[in-house]
């Protein structure tokens, strides 16, 4: 248990209470720590699943006096505006924001700051004004390496020069989606041809599917030689939009966030890849961060990421592209699923096959 602070003087609280600690009563003796975390949507699997109750058990293991407080903005920008300074009313001493429109939440991290209320960006990077930290992976390196598993698949396949890919990035409002796709570019302009190309809003797996119904009436079915999908919600949506067109054979299409459908996916031929990111690194760095600035800790940051207004200091976590024969060294070895979870009666012969079973 965290020793408990005692203060001399009323002034001396208020100093305390203004930089970031937790809030001091009236006896003098300091409150615990209230974090808050706001992550955006529920339709990437990943949020609720894992990053919410990593993020919670890697708090409570570091301070067991925190309190926690929790929300989901589905993918609304204004409710998760009203959710943040809600939180703040609470007495939140730290946020740990995943923003819906990253760009457009300066002014709630302005109305922090004035609290001086330590913000973390977490997972998608905020622009237009500094704060104290930025956790989350290398992103154009997420888009390079799926770019790269697409050609070279393509390059396997001997179909590279035979038709077009499609590309589903992400939600526009989402900066990590920028660098994803700048990252993919890097790899792909130049050596295929890009027939469709599309900023999906709210990442949304309904809207893939509507975009590649589009590549394919636009495109045709058989000229179709690829697609970069930038999640695996996505390809999930591109994968129905392609089967219910009659394709027999699915071309290569990519993936992120090695979701359960995603994996079994990858195993049984439908999808060629996706890119396993280490969620609980992620969510517990983070949660050592939002503890250490309950406390009025400063941790030193590796590196640095400028958000085009400050130079961020971050935590940038490696991402790895994960195909069938690499399921078994990564993901579960991990313990991100168990093969267990991985290998219902439909995808039993698969994993048999990849050495799972």
């Amino acid at each position: 248990m965290r020793t408990r602070w005692l203060v001399v003087a009323v002034a001396v609280a208020t100093l305390v209470s203004g930089c970031g600690g937790a809030a001091t009563d009236q006896s003098g003796t300091k409150e615990a720590p209230t974090i808050a975390l706001f992550l955006p949507e529920s339709k990437t699997t990943r949020y609720e699943a894992f990053d919410r109750p990593l993020f919670e058990a890697k708090v409570k293991a570091l301070c067991a006096e925190c309190k926690l407080l929790y929300s989901n903005a589905d993918q609304d920008a204004a409710k998760q505006q009203q959710q943040v300074e809600a939180a703040m009313a609470q007495g939140a001493d730290v946020l740990v924001l995943d923003a819906v429109d990253a760009s457009a939440v300066a002014s709630l991290v302005n109305q922090a700051k004035q609290k001086r209320i330590p913000v973390i960006a977490y997972d998608r990077l905020i622009s237009g004004i500094s704060y104290e930290y930025y956790v989350s992976f290398n992103n154009v390196r997420v888009g390079e390496m799926q770019g790269q598993a697409l050609l070279d698949a393509l390059n396997k396949a001997g179909t590279v020069d035979k038709g077009k890919i499609v590309m589903i990035n992400g939600a526009p409002t989402d900066p990590s989606s920028a660098d994803y796709k700048t990252g993919a570019h890097k790899v792909l302009d130049g050596k295929v041809q890009i027939g469709r190309e599309f900023d999906t809003p709210d990442w949304s797996p309904d809207k893939a599917q509507q975009e590649m119904e589009q590549s394919i009436t636009a495109l045709g079915r058989d000229n179709i030689v690829g697609v970069l999908s930038a999640n695996d919600g996505m390809a999930g949506g591109a994968i129905a939009a392609m089967k219910r067109a009659g394709y027999q054979t699915l071309p290569p299409i990519t993936g992120q966030d090695a979701e359960l459908a995603a994996v079994q996916r990858i195993l049984t031929g439908e999808q060629y890849m996706t890119i396993y990111l280490n969620i609980r690194a992620e969510a517990e760095k983070a949660a050592e961060l939002a503890v250490a600035a309950a406390r009025g800790e400063k941790p030193a940051a590796a590196t640095t990421v400028n958000n085009g207004t400050a130079d961020i200091p971050s935590f940038l976590l490696d991402p790895i592209a994960v195909t069938a024969d690499k399921i078994k060294d990564t993901i579960v070895k991990d313990g991100f699923y168990k093969a267990s979870e991985i290998c219902t009666d439909a995808v039993a012969a698969a994993c048999t096959k990849a050495g799972i079973l």
